[in-house]
C-alpha cells in the first residue's frame, strides 16, 4: 500500500510538474529569441549542426540571410515573413485606428441619422467591424513591404554577406546555448536577445562588443 501510495504521489508531482510547463508555454514567456551573426554559410551550418546537439530542433532555429540558396542547399531553416517584414505590427497599428475611426463613423451615423433613426444596433456594430478590418488589411500592406524593425539595425551587416542567426530558446537553455556558442563559436557574434519575441513591439536588448563597453566605461 504505501509503495502504491508513493507511486500516486510522484505520478502527482509529475502531472504538476507538466501542466506548469505547459502553462509557461502558453503564456508565451518560456522561451526567448537570441541573435547572432555568423561570419558565412559554413559557420552557420556548423553553428547549426552544435545547436542540435544542445538540444535545439530545426523549428526552433532560422537564418536570416540573402544567400537562400546556399540556406536551401545546406537544409538550414530560412526566417518567414513574420521574423523579416513588420506584418503583425503594421497590422495591428492599421486595426487600431481602424476600430477608432469605425467607432467615430458609427457615432456620427448615431447622432446624424443621414439613413433615418430606425436602424437597428446590428448596423453600428458591422461598421466598426469593417472599419477594424479595413485598417488591418491597409497596415499589413504597408507591413509586408516593411522590414521587420527589429531586423533593421543588422540590414547593413546581412547585406554585406553576414547571417543572422535567430534561436528560440527554451527556459533554461539560454545560458547553455550562450556557453557552447562562446567555446565552439567564437566567430558567431551574440548581437541580441529579444524576450518577448512573440510581441511585434517589444523592444530587442542589443549586446555591446566589449571595445564599445570599455570606451563607454571611460
Amino acid at each position: 500500500m504505501e509503495d502504491i501510495r508513493r507511486h500516486q504521489q510522484e505520478k502527482g508531482r509529475t502531472n504538476q510538474n507538466n501542466f506548469s510547463n505547459e502553462s509557461q508555454l502558453a503564456r508565451g514567456n518560456a522561451m526567448k529569441c537570441m541573435y547572432y551573426l555568423a561570419p558565412n554559410l559554413v559557420s552557420t551550418q556548423q553553428v547549426s549542426d552544435d545547436l542540435h546537439d544542445v538540444g535545439i530542433n530545426d523549428w526552433l532555429l532560422h537564418v536570416v540571410s540573402k544567400d537562400e540558396a546556399g540556406l536551401k542547399k545546406e537544409k538550414l531553416h530560412s526566417s518567414n515573413w513574420l521574423e523579416t517584414t513588420d506584418l503583425l505590427r503594421d497590422g495591428f497599428i492599421g486595426a487600431n485606428f481602424g476600430f477608432i475611426g469605425g467607432v467615430l463613423l458609427a457615432g456620427a451615423i448615431m447622432l446624424l441619422q443621414p439613413f433615418g433613426g430606425d436602424l437597428p444596433g446590428i448596423v453600428y456594430f458591422f461598421v466598426v467591424i469593417v472599419a477594424t478590418l479595413f485598417g488591418a488589411w491597409v497596415g499589413g500592406l504597408t507591413g509586408i513591404d516593411s522590414e521587420n524593425r527589429k531586423l533593421r539595425r543588422f540590414h547593413d551587416e546581412i547585406e554585406a554577406g553576414k547571417y543572422l542567426i535567430l534561436i528560440y530558446a527554451p527556459r533554461g537553455m539560454g545560458e547553455r546555448i550562450k556557453a557552447m556558442m562562446a567555446e565552439r563559436h567564437p566567430e558567431a557574434r551574440h548581437v541580441a536577445t529579444d524576450r518577448q519575441f512573440i510581441n511585434p513591439f517589444s523592444r530587442v536588448e542589443r549586446k555591446r562588443r566589449k571595445r564599445e563597453a570599455e570606451q563607454a566605461f571611460e
